[in-house]
């Protein structure tokens, strides 16, 4: 993340790539970095697992259950900007170490938990500190290999991708084995020790500072604010459709709060001389189209594995650990086909590529609208579909990024790559609370087995109808990325975007947010 320029009357803070004390090797931060990322991108898929047994032990009704993934998700997305802020302008360790506590903090009261507030509350919190772990890793790692040999730097961010990559898989394996050994409340108790062993370590090994230690520091709060009360009444909204009726006046009040709260966030915006987003940036048509496309991804990764944990446990009768195992080869084949999307980048461009994710992962949930209530067998109806499902999801992210950053001046490149992982996280989030509302509707008041998979149905067919809509936005994306395509004057912004990209394809922002 690139330094920013001290104001006149600033005293200027330490060079960015003074990140740790003397004497500290890279590969140190490099593990910070990376655990704190892993950590971060872990909470995302962990709860799913636990979910059946959170709603058994605290008596959590469908929406409460569904709010346990999005509370995280809307605290996550709409504070990343704000968090990438936050550290050039007071330091990224002081922000880093801040996220840490927050999170580990927030971690032990969700698995303290006694009802379905506090642990929602928990989760928000757990959101906030993501977003500050989530771009200031990523800094740390940029900062301090500022002068290091290129090979080194190539090989810190693949560790710190790698670990963000693997965390969906082992978030799947491991909340299966803590929910099925020992109880749902170590999902959450799992994070503690990790938080406390990278407190520890920062302490001891980084610099107390290392921004912008001015004197006129400005966060933009209301930005963040703005953008993330709207978007949590967006999804309240969406979600208490199911139990109150859309007519109501608590969802009429919602969607009305959140359009006011949406539009009160583009105004600031426009007026801003600070904006968290400069609203100009949307007329690059590969920003805007990818933008799309990531939040068609973010409903995609979301849905389907809330849907089909739901399934394992409650339609097949999997246990946690079991329910945990049969995800694994889907998530696989997503971290996989992430690495080899980078190879296939310069053959097919970004177009082509993003159509090759979204068509199979169409595919693929139309498929699971036939899994059956009755006696289903998982080798017969679910991994064929899950399997498609994976590989088409491991190649939509990468090209996204890749367009999002094309073309762009290199101060713009970390907005862009910003913008589109808000945009997958709230996505997520918004996405996940309408589905669970086609499915509670279909399944109707009282479901038995054959009504709850008929809900499924109709939310993975909404699901397909979102991936076919990511292939449509992909037939809108710019020629990037295919080496034949872009004019020699525009190499290195398109070199300098697969590297962007690269970085991002994790799930974080890369660069400085302005």
């Amino acid at each position: 993340m690139p330094e920013v320029a001290p104001a006149p009357g600033e005293t200027a803070g330490p060079p960015a790539h003074l990140i740790a004390k003397p004497g500290v090797a890279l590969g140190v931060i490099v593990a910070i970095a990376s655990v704190a990322q892993f950590m971060a991108v872990l909470d995302t898929s962990i709860v799913n697992i636990a979910l059946p047994a959170m709603r058994h032990s605290l008596g959590l009704s469908a929406n409460t259950q569904q709010w346990v993934v999005d509370g995280y998700l809307v605290a996550f997305g709409g504070f990343l900007l704000l968090a990438a802020r936050a550290s050039d302008l007071f330091g990224r360790t002081r922000v880093f170490q801040a996220g840490l506590v927050l999170f580990t903090l927030a971690s032990l009261v969700g698995g303290l938990a006694t009802d379905g507030t506090m642990l929602l509350i928990a989760r928000a919190v757990q959101g906030l500190g993501a977003a500050a772990l989530a771009p200031v890793s990523l800094s740390l790692i940029t900062a301090s290999h500022a002068h290091a040999t290129p090979s080194q730097r190539t090989r810190a961010l693949a560790i710190w991708a790698a670990a963000g990559s693997s965390a969906g898989a082992v978030g799947m394996i491991l909340g299966g084995a803590l929910t099925a050994e020992l109880s749902w409340r170590w999902v959450f108790f799992v994070n503690v020790p990790l938080g406390v062993a990278v407190l520890a370590a920062t302490v001891a090994w980084l610099l107390p500072a290392s921004g912008n230690g001015g004197q006129r520091k400005r966060l933009d709060l209301p930005d963040a604010l703005t953008i993330t009360l709207g978007t949590g009444l967006l999804v309240y909204g969406v979600s208490a459709a199911t139990e109150y009726g859309w007519g109501s006046a608590a969802v009429i009040a919602a969607l009305a709060g959140s359009a006011v709260l949406l539009a009160g966030f583009i105004l600031i915006e426009r007026k801003s001389g600070h904006p968290l987003v400069r609203l100009s940036i949307f007329r690059n048509r590969g920003l805007s189209v990818a933008g799309v496309v990531m939040l068609c991804a973010g409903v995609l990764m979301t849905a389907t594995i809330f849907f089909l944990s739901l399934y394992f446990q409650q339609v097949l009768g999997y246990s946690a650990l079991r329910a945990g195992l049969a995800m694994v080869p889907m998530t696989l084949l997503m971290v996989v086909g992430s690495f080899v999307c980078r190879a296939l980048v310069p053959v097919l461009g970004v177009r082509k590529l993003t159509l090759a994710g979204a068509l199979p992962t169409a595919a693929g949930l139309a498929w699971l609208t036939a899994i059956p209530a009755q006696s289903p067998t998982y080798l017969v109806h679910v991994l064929g579909p899950t399997l498609l499902i994976g590989a088409g999801l491991g190649l939509i992210i990468l090209p996204a990024t890749i367009s999002a950053t094309a073309g762009l001046a290199p101060h713009e490149a970390g907005l862009a790559s910003g913008v589109i992982n808000v945009a997958r996280q709230i996505g997520g989030a918004v996405g996940l609370a309408a589905l669970v509302t086609a499915a509670s509707t279909a399944a109707g008041r009282a479901p038995g087995p054959d009504a709850i998979v008929h809900g499924y149905h109709v939310a993975l067919a909404a699901d397909a109808g979102v991936a076919v809509l990511a292939a449509v936005a992909a037939l809108f994306l710019p020629a990037v990325g295919k080496s034949a395509t872009p004019p020699a004057t525009s190499s290195a912004p398109a070199a300098s975007a697969v590297r962007q990209g690269a970085a991002a394809s994790s799930g974080s922002p890369a660069g400085d947010p302005h």
